[in-house]
């Protein structure tokens, strides 16, 4: 089993992310659940990713490109399949079902789950999935962001930036519990 077909692996905080996208998809029509609706849902869903993205000015600017997707900008994207122009499909709205995912966002989901095993975590988290997301320099994700005028690389060191501090917590938090056994 891939570990974007279904919540599992992911934990609850990004399944609820993983949903919001796929209903995002569905909604807008879109043939394919891309890096952009993950971009999107995690905006939403997640406060620490909202906050390394940058001050109220920059995240209604990212939300208003995002926002405008189904009418502006993104209509451009419909009818094609993110990262790989070479495949041949035939158009049809997502489903949300696994082989609705872009090539880019489920190799993002992939990504996120490597990063949470390197950390020694059983499931991805936001500020993972969002580090994968802004690693791509090709995806849609990172076309948004830079559309809004978010520098992705900066975006990158201060994702990096908050997982170690997130990190160190929780190495705090467990030699803390370990103690007090």
């Amino acid at each position: 089993m891939h570990p974007h077909q279904d919540a599992a692996g992911l934990g609850v905080e990004l399944a609820t992310v993983v949903a919001g996208a796929r209903r995002r998809a569905v909604r807008d029509g879109d043939r394919q659940v891309d890096t952009a609706h993950l971009l999107h849902s995690l905006l939403e869903q997640d406060p620490e990713v909202r906050s390394v993205v940058g001050g109220p000015p920059q995240l209604a600017r990212l939300l208003g490109y995002l926002v405008q997707r189904s009418i502006g900008y993104g209509l451009r994207w419909q009818g094609s399949v993110e990262d790989s122009g070479a495949i041949a499909v035939v158009p049809r709205p997502a489903t949300g079902e696994a082989g609705d995912w872009s090539p880019a966002a489920a190799d993002a989901l992939r990504q996120a789950g490597e990063r949470a095993r390197r950390r020694g975590g059983h499931a991805a988290d936001a500020p993972e999935l969002f580090a994968a997301l802004v690693a791509d320099p090709d995806s849609r994700a990172v076309e948004v962001l830079e559309r809004a005028g978010i520098d992705a690389r900066e975006l990158s060191e201060r994702i990096s930036t908050l997982i170690a501090d997130r990190s160190a917590e929780r190495s705090t938090e467990r030699r803390a519990a370990w103690g007090a056994e």
